[in-house]
């Protein structure tokens, strides 16, 4: 593949279950030269998608076309907000009907029961096969193990003589844990998001997920949701199950703070709702799932192409990126491995249109390499370079980091122990992944002696005097008196 600087499309029509969505890719083009189309065909198709993986050097960029690179497709959510908002008005006025009619409408399944009360249902476990439980038992103890880890302990400072500060975390009450459940069943999500919300001690955990067409939870999902001490299933997806969640309804309890990824209906859902009267939040920004892969001379051109191939078989809006990092990548292998291994894979239609808008970047060197994962802020990382540990200190935006060569994304996406609910569309320049902390809020206590507020209430009140509030420089002023008037009277 020539690395030569190539136009982004301004337009991508995908679609999903819901219909035609529109997105937009940044309005600056860059340099249009010619770029050479990899076919792909998959077992599912009788066409061969044709993709186009564009190329770019950076040291060939200017400063704003290196920038325009890290603009995702853009989703048109003025539009998808204009489809949401009455479903999440609906769902707050007639509550589990809207729900019902909403499932038959989007799901074509029409349900008895909205909400399930997991301590009545039937333990799943002898309807695993054996080693797929065994799988879910072991991602489990894992992502257990280091959720717990994040516990830290209480601790009391005294800033000065007699006045003691501390912060104390207490558990969210109620929260919504939403398990996609679309193109594909994801139990990990479940496992991701009801552990660390198991260990925070939330008392109320509502799991929402698609059923099946027979109105049934999908086993492997109810398996790791009564596992990880989830206590109630809302048996919808999309938009109403997130307004279900958030407003509450006659069956469905009410939560304060909603979790897990979804499509563009439920990212625009929980949009929606944290700035609505429903009083909730939610865990972060989302968007498709997206990787960046950076790849030295020593990286192995099968591993590189399936670990792209791992995130674009996510959906036809995720993204990838390849980061080349020096000389001697074999390209050409590379792009054979994409193309071979696409054909066979089941989701190889979903892939092939996610690298429609995927690209390869050429850097001269791992540092240029890293400041251009830095400034992309990917939801992955894969670092599959030699010695990649050595260069973990110049990462400063990713969701989650997989180092080495033996380190592939979909290890963290499952059993490693890290949370794969992560931010995606650059905002890991700010925003972090789910972890114990998410399912908690923090709160400050502070203790004064009488001690204390004689070393401490003059410097308050000088302050509260600078800033105009007299209230509340007596607040302390009226308790030094006393204090002074009671040491009189001794």
């Amino acid at each position: 593949m020539e690395a030569k600087l190539v136009c982004l499309d301004r337009t991508s029509l995908l679609f999903n279950s819901f219909g035609a969505r529109s997105f937009r890719l940044p309005h600056s083009c860059l340099s249009k030269t010619n770029f050479r189309p990899l076919s792909f065909s998959s077992g599912s198709m009788s066409n061969a998608v044709k993709c186009a993986l564009k190329s770019y050097k950076l040291s060939e960029l200017s400063v704003s076309e290196v920038d325009n690179l890290k603009c995702r497709p853009r989703i048109d959510f003025s539009s998808i907000f204009s489809v949401v908002q009455p479903i999440v008005d609906d769902v707050r006025t007639r509550g589990d009907d809207a729900v019902k009619e909403y499932t038959v409408k989007f799901d074509k399944v029409k349900l008895d029961t909205v909400v399930e009360d997991v301590a009545d249902l039937q333990d799943p476990e002898f309807l695993l096969d054996p080693r797929i439980k065994k799988a879910f038992d072991v991602a489990y103890d894992n992502i257990y193990a280091f959720h717990a880890a994040q516990k830290s302990e209480e601790q009391s400072v005294e800033n000065m003589k007699g006045v003691r500060c501390k912060r104390v975390a207490r558990s969210i009450g109620s929260v919504g844990l939403y398990v996609p459940g679309g193109t594909a069943v994801l139990p990990s999500t479940a496992l991701m998001l009801a552990i660390p919300a198991k260990i925070a001690g939330c008392k109320t955990v509502v799991l929402a997920t698609p059923p099946s067409q027979d109105g049934s939870i999908c086993k492997e999902v109810l398996y790791c949701a009564k596992k990880a001490g989830v206590t109630h299933i809302l048996k919808a997806g999309g938009a109403q199950a997130i307004a279900a969640m958030a407003w509450g309804t006659s069956s469905c309890p009410k939560v304060e703070k909603i979790f897990g990824p979804g499509n563009q209906y439920v990212t625009a859902a929980k949009m929606i709702l944290q700035n609505s009267e429903a009083m909730i939040s939610i865990d972060m920004p989302a968007g498709p799932s997206e990787v960046l892969v950076i790849a030295d001379k020593h990286a192995n051109p099968v591993h590189v192409a399936a670990d792209l191939l791992s995130q674009a078989e996510h959906g036809p809006d995720s993204q990838v990126v390849l980061v080349v990092a020096g000389d001697g990548v074999n390209i050409s292998a590379i792009e054979n491995e994409i193309s071979q291994q696409c054909q066979n894979l089941p989701r190889g239609e979903f892939a092939a249109k996610a690298l429609s808008h995927s690209f390869i970047v050429f850097a001269r060197d791992m540092v240029e390499a890293i400041s251009f994962s830095n400034m992309y802020a990917p939801e992955h990382l894969i670092m599959n370079v030699i010695d990649a540990e050595k260069w973990e200190s110049l990462i400063e935006n990713a969701g989650s980091v997989f180092m080495g060569p033996w380190t592939p994304e979909s290890v963290g996406d499952y059993a490693s122990g890290t949370n794969h609910v992560l931010p995606t569309y650059g905002y890991a320049r700010m925003y972090s992944g789910v972890s114990l902390d998410s399912f908690q809020k923090h709160i400050t206590v502070q203790s004064l002696t009488e001690e204390g507020l004689r070393n401490l209430g003059p410097y308050v009140a000088a302050m509260a005097e600078v800033e105009g509030l007299e209230a509340h420089k007596r607040a302390v002023t009226l308790r030094l008196q006393d204090i002074e008037a009671r040491q009189v009277l001794r």
